[in-house]
């Protein structure tokens, strides 16, 4: 066969309306479903959605591929508006996915050939029906879709991701407390949570974030989100996340996946692990050679499809990063669902955007193997705080050298500012501001003489010590442009209490010295010669992450917050680094 293109638009389209589909448990499922206006039988997409199959958020597929010879069935998810059911997060997706691409098999306008796409939830539930293998399910593009509810979804290292959590389910909680008749009763309250009451996934009111105890929001949202409560009693890694973490059944998947992610999404993380997982473990030497990836520069956006170079805070990416993924979508689904040889599988697996540089790189394997894992260390004169102190990043590793101190009082977090978030501003920002705070210890490298790739996972490694029982550590990877403009790349968080084990926690000794390893998750950027590589230190990231109170307390029942005094170590005993995947130039 010769390679082609993807199919043209060349059929009217016509739509049928809630369409039932009943669930092996008795629930009945409604979809509309978009198809071409033509006599014979086309292969069919599935969308599964939360969101309200009748609204078009992140529902793009409807409009791009009928008239290009497909059948797409858009599915409100069990207990949400016209889907019979109660809903609660993750645990029914599985069972309901497979059951979702089998019915849509049967359907009259069908022709048994059933592939899957969708962003954010829409992903998620295509992750989760994978390793059930229905038998007509033939290939899925998952993209941004979290994989790990613990790990990092709800909780971040088994810290809460406060921002975007309460964002996210106070938005949810509106179409459930509609099915139960209680909305005109409860709209009051929720409306004076949220910044911006009409729009779906608003920030919410300063003060709502710094509530406490966060115990409570179990008890407020136990009508709209009964399962909020939920999260929050089980913040430790346990079997209640097992069930249904992806990680834990890579094996039992045979189903072709383009998985798409961005190096600012909130699933960034989640997006490199499936890929790398299925391709590693997959059920079939075919499974594993099936498994594509693209990774873009840009942040949760939606509709995701649109092409689109902004939406990621203050940048511009630039034209390369205008491309449309539908089309890409059409070759990939044209070859596992209609036979047509787009030439797809014969390209690299891997498709990085090279932020920096701003363009697009083809590669073979994640982390790259030319890796080289470089430790860059930090070094002061025992006052890195601010920008405005004596902090270094090295090559060289440290002597003897006074630590660095710092007192992170809950009372007043460092406030987050952009990153790999949702529901609150993401993606890229000036960190000056920032850096600015005597709480934020600064290490900034001299200027960087030639340009220097940093291209994979990024982990630091920090010795220190606190004067409570418990408490948080962050770190944040900036490039420092030429104009002093500080440009976010990477962060992360380390609650102390899970330096060993996220499902057994235990308390630190006060003033005792501990070894943190600390994930900054990854990216792939060139800092230019010119520029600066900097880190930044510090104890908050809020409201993102939820205040650690200093106590030591079960997680979300304290109301009072103590101060804790930090200390960075960083010399021959305790070479504190971040280690950079550099990338040969």
């Amino acid at each position: 066969m010769a390679t082609q293109q993807g199919s043209k638009a060349e059929y009217r389209v016509v739509v049928d309306r809630d369409v039932p589909m009943r669930t092996r448990d008795g629930v009945t499922l409604y979809s509309d479903v978009y198809r071409p206006d033509a006599p014979g039988r086309f292969p069919v997409l599935v969308v599964r959605t939360p969101y309200d199959k009748s609204v078009n958020m992140a529902l793009t597929e409807k409009d791009y591929f009928p008239a290009r010879g497909y059948v797409v069935v858009v599915q409100d998810t069990r207990g949400r508006f016209r889907s019979e059911g109660e809903f609660y997060p993750f645990i029914y997706e599985a069972a309901d996915g497979y059951d979702a691409v089998e019915w849509a098999a049967s359907l009259p306008w069908s022709d048994g050939n059933v592939g899957t796409a969708g962003q954010s939830y829409l992903g998620l539930v295509q992750y989760l029906a994978a390793p059930q293998r229905p038998p007509h399910l033939k290939a899925m593009s998952p993209v941004s879709g979290p994989v790990t509810y613990f790990e990092d979804c709800v909780y971040r290292r088994g810290v809460l991701e406060l921002g975007w959590m309460l964002a996210y389910f106070v938005s949810m909680a509106r179409n459930t407390l509609q099915r139960k008749g209680l909305y005109e009763q409860q709209k009051a309250i929720l409306d004076s949570y949220t910044s911006y009451p009409d729009i779906p996934m608003s920030p919410m009111k300063k003060e709502v974030y710094r509530h406490l105890p966060l115990r409570d929001w179990g008890e407020r949202l136990k009508d709209g989100a009964p399962y909020f409560a939920d999260f929050l009693n089980h913040w430790t890694d346990g079997s209640y996340w097992h069930a249904t973490d992806l990680r834990r059944q890579f094996q039992n998947i045979k189903t072709p996946m383009l998985h798409v992610g961005s190096w600012y999404d909130v699933f960034q993380y989640d997006t490199l692990t499936m890929f790398n997982g299925v391709r590693q473990q997959g059920m079939t030497e075919e499974t594993r050679r099936q498994q594509k990836l693209i990774m873009g520069p840009w942040g949760h956006l939606v509709p995701y499809a649109a092409p689109n170079s902004k939406g990621t805070g203050e940048i511009d990416f630039g034209p390369e990063a205008l491309i449309e993924l539908h089309d890409i979508h059409l070759r990939w689904f044209d070859y596992f669902l209609k036979g047509v040889d787009t030439g797809i599988l014969d390209e690299a697996p891997i498709r990085l955007f090279v932020m920096g540089e701003n363009r697009w790189r083809d590669e073979n394997e994640w982390p790259l193997a030319r890796t080289q894992y470089t430790q860059v260390y930090l070094h002061s004169g025992g006052t890195a705080n601010s920008i405005r102190g004596n902090g270094r990043l090295s090559f060289v590793a440290p002597g003897e050298e006074q630590p660095d101190r710092y007192t992170y009082d809950p009372h007043d977090p460092v406030p987050t500012r952009g990153g790999t978030t949702l529901g609150i501003a993401l993606g890229v920002f000036d960190q000056t501001k920032i850096e600015e705070r005597e709480d934020v210890l600064v290490y900034t490298s001299d200027v960087v003489t030639a340009d220097m790739e940093v291209t994979g996972p990024i982990v630091l490694k920090l010795f220190a010590a606190s004067s409570a029982p418990d408490t948080d550590f962050t770190a944040k990877l900036v490039d420092v442009r030429p104009d002093g403009y500080a440009q976010n790349l990477a962060e992360g968080v380390m609650r102390t209490r899970f330096r060993e084990s996220l499902s057994s926690p235990t308390l630190i000794v006060p003033e005792k010295v501990y070894e943190y390893t600390i994930d900054l998750w990854a990216t792939s950027h060139v800092f230019k010669a010119g520029h600066r590589v900097r880190l930044e230190v510090s104890s908050s990231n809020f409201p993102r992450y939820d205040r650690n109170p200093n106590t030591g307390h079960d997680f979300g029942v304290d109301s009072e917050l103590h101060m804790a005094r930090q200390t960075i170590f960083h010399d021959q005993r305790y070479p504190s680094h971040v280690l950079l995947p550099v990338i040969p130039r």
